[in-house]
């Protein structure tokens, strides 16, 4: 691995083989175990820095921490001189200080764990920027069809919703295609990045197309982010053409979601409940990738450090 994880591009294939066997090898079962700690980062700090809410995303990183027997400070900007004024350079520098050895960050804004990587001795994560990426989101999903198909080589998946607004989505496009997967977008042109068609994956405005794939991917409108525009006409049209129900699927197809749920706007209740999704693998999955994500961050880094210090001179007596 590189020395952050800032985009999923950071990432070779080579890297995605490598965090998901580990992922899978090392931690996937220690949520079975009666002690479920390692002590593979002990003495190691870790620092969550998130400005925006979240409950899954926030709560694997701090478990993953913990779990790896790290020291983990969560650190929520709306309770700390953040909320004062304070900018995001002395926030970081501050926390700099406290020599910790990786920075979780998520951000409203489009390249703020990078602004942070740039002002910290410590590695950083982008837990999430804006509209811009969500590298760990990305793995934990290719971890999860993993698990469920096994070979994702030609698997078709179709991304469905508020695309235009969704870090998530940037993230898994390109981190599907990496992985072989073939990507088609189905949405409301008002819900589609300008030049889409330049991300590579076919595009669609109907859920005709999902009887074409084999997974479908929901994501939930960001009403947060569109800032009283109007990119469709209304709420109420949006679901009645874009909320999945099971009667738009066929057998054998799954459903995931990034999370949080709105149950009746982009996914009917049925199918929030129902075996065809991989909620819940998501989440779990979310722990034992991010976990794998610390591990290696750190351990890689540690090797690359090693091997560029040179040999050291040694006197034989």
């Amino acid at each position: 691995m590189n020395r952050h994880l800032l985009s999923i591009n950071d990432l070779s294939r080579a890297d995605f083989d490598s965090l998901l066997a580990t992922a899978e090898k090392d931690f996937l079962e220690l949520s079975q175990r009666d002690i479920k700690k390692v002590p593979t980062l002990r003495g190691r700090t870790i620092i969550d820095l998130f400005y925006e809410k979240s409950t899954r995303t926030s709560t694997s990183f701090e478990l993953a921490g913990k779990r790896l027997s790290a020291d983990v400070i969560n650190v929520k900007a709306d309770s700390s001189s953040a909320g004062k004024g304070e900018s995001l350079k002395d926030t970081v520098l501050t926390l700099n200080a406290y020599r910790p050895d990786i920075i979780v960050a998520r951000h409203p804004h489009v390249g703020a764990p990078a602004f942070m990587a740039a002002h910290t001795a410590a590695h950083v994560i982008n837990a999430g920027d804006g509209m811009g990426e969500h590298p760990t989101q990305c793995l934990l999903d290719v971890f999860s069809l993993k698990q469920a198909y096994g070979d994702l080589r030609g698997l078709r998946v179709a991304i469905v919703g508020d695309i235009l607004h969704s870090r998530v989505a940037r993230s898994n496009i390109a981190g599907f295609q990496k992985m072989g997967m073939q990507v088609a977008l189905v949405a409301p042109p008002g819900l589609l990045p300008r030049r889409a068609e330049a991300l590579g994956a076919a595009i669609f405005h109907s859920l005709d197309e999902l009887a074409n794939v084999e997974v479908v991917y929901l994501l939930r409108m960001q009403k947060e982010r569109h800032e009283g525009a109007n990119f469709v006409p209304s709420l109420r049209e949006y679901i009645s053409h874009f909320c999945v129900g099971r009667r738009h699927l066929r057998e054998g197809q799954r459903v995931l979601h990034p999370g949080p749920v709105n149950r009746g706007v982009e996914i009917e209740n049925e199918l929030a409940d129902s075996s065809e999704n991989l909620i819940l693998q998501q989440v779990e999955a979310g722990l034992a990738v991010r976990m794998a994500v610390l591990y290696r961050i750190i351990i890689d880094s540690a090797a690359v450090a090693k091997e560029t210090s040179g040999p050291r001179l040694t006197t034989r007596v």
